[in-house]
C-alpha cells in the first residue's frame, strides 16, 4: 500500500496547480505544496532532528511542518495550543523532542522557510517506550488533565484516510475549513490528509478569528461569520460546535447552501439535534473514534447512515461488541502508549458502551467507569443524559450524578438568564422524552462555568467526575435546585411535593440574587480585603443579634397548628444564643473596634430586613419568620464552609477571627437538615405561602447586603466612573 508522503506527491503530479492550501494571506498549489514540505524535510534531516513538536495556531505553516515531518520520517508530536505549561513541559520531556516547530519566531529559533522556525531542545534521550514505527504521538489529556501519548504509524494514519476516502466516495468536496485545533487528531487527519487527498482545499485561519478561544471558549458570531466568509463544502464539529450552527442556521444566519458533509464526533450528539439541522439545511453525520485507534473508526454518510447510530464500521477495522457491551476494535490500533508495555491484544477494548445492529450500524452509550446504577438495578451512561441536557437546552455544561439514588440527578450550567421557571418546564419536556428510570429527578443550576482552574473539568472540556463528586455539597449549595418529580399542582389522587423542595423551587429566582453577588467571585479571584470582611461581620451582627429576639416574638404568635414548630424555636433559640458575642470576637480578632461596632448602625437593607420580619410577625402570619430561616441557614452554608478558608488564606488572619463562619459551616449542615423537616410538616397554604413570600423579601435584601460589600477592584470602578 502506498503511504501518504507517496499519495500527497502523486495528487501533485495529477493537477500540480490546483490550490492545496489556503490562508486569508497566503495560498499554495499542490506543487508548491509538496516543494515547501521537501524544502523543510530537508532542514530537519540536515540538523539531525528525530522528535519534533509542532506549536502554535492553525496556519499554512502549522501544516506545511507536518508534512515535513512525514516526508523526512521524523516523529512529530502536535502540542495543543490548549495545554497548560505543566502539561506540555510533561509532554516535551516524555516524548524526548529535540526540537520544537512553530509559526512564528521565538527566542533561540531559526527559520526554516515558509514561516515555519526552528527552535533546537538541549539533547534528550530517546523516548522510552516508543515503538519503532512511531511517526506520530497524539497527546491526549484525558479524565485526570495528565496528557498519555499515543503512537502512530506511517501506515496506520494511511489506512484510516484511505478508508474515510471510500467512505465518502460520491460527496464532492472542493474546500474543507479548520475549525478545529490542527493538533486535534481528527482535524490533522480528517480536515488535513483526507482533504487533499481527495484532491480539495484545506482552508485555515487563526482560531481566534473563528470564534475559538482555549479549548472550550466560542464567539458564536465570529464562528458563523469565518463560515460564510470561506464557504466550504465540510467541516469537523464537535457537538457544542453543532449545537451552536444548529441554532445559526434556524435563525437564518448561517449559509448552509455550500456545505455538503459536516461531520459531528468527540462525543455524543442527540437524535434531536441532528434532526433541527438536518431541517435547517445541515448536512450533519455522526461518527465515533478514538486516538488509540488512529482517529475514526466508524461514519454515517448520507448513502449509508441511521439515525442513533454512529454509523457501520469503516473499511480497515473490524467492531464487535462485548457480552458486558464494551465497544471492541481490530485492526488500524495504536502502537501503544508512550513510555509503556504494549499489551498486544488482538481486540482492543476501548472502554466504551454500545450496541451493533444486525447490519452493522454502531451505537454508543457512554463509558464503562462511568456507569451509574439506580436504587431500582438499572444501568445509566451520564454521558448519554448529559448530551440530552447539554443540546437539548442550548447550555454550554452538564454533569449527571445518583450513583445508588432512585433517579439520576445533574447539575448544569446556564449562562443566558433564563429563569427558573422556564428552565423548569424546558426540563419536563426533555423528561418525557426520557425513558422513565433515566428521568432526572433534581437538577441544580449554577450561572458560572465549572472551570480548569478549580480542577472540574480537563484542558479539553470533559468533566474530573472523581474531583466533582468530592466537592459536589459544596457546588450543589451554590446552585438553585429545580425539582422535577412532582409538580405541586399535582392531579387529585398524585402525591404532592413536599413543602421544602416547593420553597427552594419557588424562591430560586431570588435566591441568585445572593448568589450572584460579586463578593462570591471577588474572594475566589483575591479582591477581597480587610475591610471588606471588617463590613461583612458588621452586618453580620446587626442581623445575628435580632435573631434570639425574632424567634421569641414568632413563638409568641404562632397559633396552635404550629405547636410542633414552637417546639423546635425553642431548641433553636437555645443554639443561637450568643452568636452576635462571637461576631464580636471575630472582629477584634481583626483588629476592629467591637464596642464601636456594637454601637454602630447597620446597613439600609439589613435595617429593612429585620423591620420587615418583626412586622410580618407582629402584623402578618409569624411563619413568615422561617423565610428568614431558608435564607440564612442555606447562605452560611455558602459562606462559610467554602469561602472561609479562602478569606482566611488570602488575608493571613488567625483561626480567632473565624468563629462565627467555621461554626455555622459545620452547625448550619445539621440546621438545614432539621428546617427541611421542619418546613415540610407545614401544611397549611396560608402559611406556606408566608413562608415562601417572606423568603423572596429576605433573598433580595441579604442579597442587597452583600451587593454592597466594599471590594477593592469595585471601589476603583465607582471612582472612576464617579470621574
Amino acid at each position: 500500500m502506498a503511504t501518504l508522503p507517496e499519495l500527497l506527491k502523486s495528487r501533485a503530479m495529477e493537477h500540480p496547480s490546483r490550490i492545496a492550501l489556503r490562508e486569508p494571506e497566503a495560498e499554495y498549489s499542490y506543487r508548491q505544496m509538496v516543494q515547501a514540505a521537501e524544502t523543510v524535510a530537508a532542514q530537519l534531516e540536515s540538523r539531525g532532528i528525530k522528535r519534533v513538536g509542532i506549536c502554535g495556531d492553525n496556519t499554512l505553516a502549522w501544516i506545511l511542518a507536518d508534512l515535513a515531518c512525514l516526508f523526512a520520517g521524523v516523529v512529530c508530536v502536535p502540542v495543543p495550543h490548549f495545554f497548560s505549561e505543566t502539561q506540555a513541559t510533561h509532554l516535551i520531556k516524555r516524548a524526548g523532542l529535540n526540537g520544537l516547530l512553530h509559526s512564528e519566531a521565538a527566542s533561540e529559533s531559526e527559520p526554516l522557510g515558509h514561516g515555519i522556525w526552528l527552535r533546537t531542545l538541549p539533547t534528550a534521550t530517546a523516548a522510552a517506550g516508543m515503538p519503532v514505527d512511531t511517526a506520530k504521538i497524539t497527546f491526549t489529556s484525558g479524565s485526570t488533565g495528565t496528557p498519555k501519548g499515543v503512537c502512530l504509524s506511517v501506515e496506520q494514519m494511511t489506512a484510516t484516510t484511505l478508508a474515510l476516502k471510500e467512505r465518502l466516495a460520491g460527496i464532492e468536496l472542493q474546500a474543507h475549513l479548520c475549525i478545529l485545533p490542527l493538533a486535534t487528531l481528527l482535524e490533522n487527519i480528517a480536515g488535513v490528509y483526507l482533504p487533499l487527498l481527495m484532491g480539495a482545499a484545506v482552508k485555515v485561519e487563526p482560531l481566534a478569528s473563528l470564534g475559538m478561544t482555549g479549548s472550550s471558549g466560542l464567539d458564536l458570531r465570529r464562528l458563523v461569520a469565518g463560515v460564510n466568509r470561506n464557504r466550504p463544502q465540510s467541516l469537523i464539529l464537535v457537538p457544542e460546535l453543532a449545537m451552536a450552527l444548529v441554532g445559526a442556521a434556524e435563525q437564518g444566519q448561517l449559509d448552509s447552501g455550500p456545505l455538503r458533509f459536516l461531520a459531528v464526533g468527540g462525543g455524543r450528539v442527540s437524535s434531536e439535534l441532528l434532526s433541527r439541522g438536518r431541517s435547517a439545511g445541515l448536512p450533519l453525520y455522526e461518527g465515533y473514534g478514538l486516538s488509540e485507534c488512529c482517529s475514526v473508526v466508524a461514519l454515517n454518510v448520507p448513502a449509508a447512515g441511521r439515525e442513533g447510530s454512529v454509523g457501520q464500521p469503516l473499511s480497515h477495522v473490524d467492531i464487535r461488541v462485548s457480552s458486558d457491551g464494551h465497544i471492541l476494535v481490530r485492526g488500524n490500533t495504536h502502537l501503544g502508549y508512550l513510555g509503556e508495555d504494549l499489551k498486544q491484544d488482538e481486540w482492543l477494548d476501548t472502554g466504551d458502551l454500545g450496541a451493533l445492529s444486525t447490519d452493522g450500524f454502531l451505537s454508543v452509550n457512554g463509558r464503562s467507569k462511568n456507569l451509574l446504577i439506580t436504587t431500582f438495578g438499572r444501568n445509566i451512561s451520564p454521558e448519554w443524559l448529559e448530551s440530552e441536557l447539554v443540546q437539548g437546552l442550548a447550555i454550554p455544561q452538564a454533569v449527571v450524578f445518583g450513583d445508588g439514588e432512585p433517579q439520576p440527578m445533574a447539575l448544569i450550567t446556564v449562562t443566558d438568564g433564563r429563569s427558573p421557571s422556564v428552565l423548569a418546564e424546558s426540563l419536563r419536556q426533555l423528561n418525557q422524552r426520557l425513558p422513565d428510570y433515566a428521568r432526572l429527578a433534581t437538577v441544580y443550576v449554577r450561572r458560572q462555568r465549572l472551570n480548569q482552574a478549580e480542577g472540574f473539568i480537563t484542558a479539553n472540556g470533559r468533566p474530573v467526575r472523581a474531583y466533582i463528586q468530592d466537592h459536589l455539597p459544596t457546588l450543589l449549595v451554590q446552585a438553585f435546585p429545580l425539582f422535577l418529580s412532582a409538580p405541586w399542582t399535582n392531579q387529585p389522587g398524585e402525591s404532592r411535593m413536599a413543602f421544602f423542595d416547593r420553597l427552594q423551587q419557588e424562591t430560586s429566582e431570588a435566591r441568585a440574587h445572593v448568589t450572584g453577588a460579586p463578593v462570591v467571585k471577588a474572594i475566589g479571584e483575591g479582591g477581597f480585603s480587610l475591610e471588606s470582611y471588617n463590613w461583612f461581620l458588621a452586618q453580620a451582627f446587626h442581623h445575628v443579634k435580632h435573631t434570639v429576639p425574632l424567634m421569641m416574638a414568632c413563638g409568641a404568635r404562632l397559633p396552635h397548628r404550629l405547636e410542633f414548630v414552637r417546639k423546635a424555636l425553642v431548641e433553636y433559640i437555645d443554639e443561637e444564643y450568643g452568636h452576635d458575642e462571637w461576631i464580636l470576637n471575630d472582629l477584634e480578632a481583626c483588629g476592629a473596634d467591637k464596642e464601636a461596632i456594637r454601637g454602630s448602625k447597620p446597613d439600609l437593607s439589613i435595617e429593612l430586613m429585620v423591620a420587615y420580619l418583626y412586622d410580618q410577625i407582629s402584623r402578618g402570619n409569624p411563619a413568615a419568620f422561617f423565610g428568614m430561616v431558608q435564607v440564612l441557614e442555606g447562605t452560611s452554608i455558602e459562606l462559610a464552609t467554602p469561602l472561609g478558608e479562602q478569606i482566611q488564606k488570602l488575608l493571613g488572619l488567625p483561626d480567632q477571627a473565624f468563629s462565627y463562619l467555621y461554626s455555622h459551616g459545620a452547625l448550619d449542615q445539621d440546621h438545614f437538615e432539621f428546617f427541611r423537616n421542619l418546613m415540610d410538616g407545614i401544611t397549611d397554604p396560608r402559611d406556606q405561602q408566608a413562608v415562601i413570600d417572606s423568603a423572596r423579601v429576605v433573598y433580595r435584601l441579604y442579597g442587597d447586603m452583600l451587593h454592597s460589600i466594599p471590594l477593592p477592584g469595585r471601589r476603583q470602578e465607582q471612582s472612576h466612573e464617579a470621574a
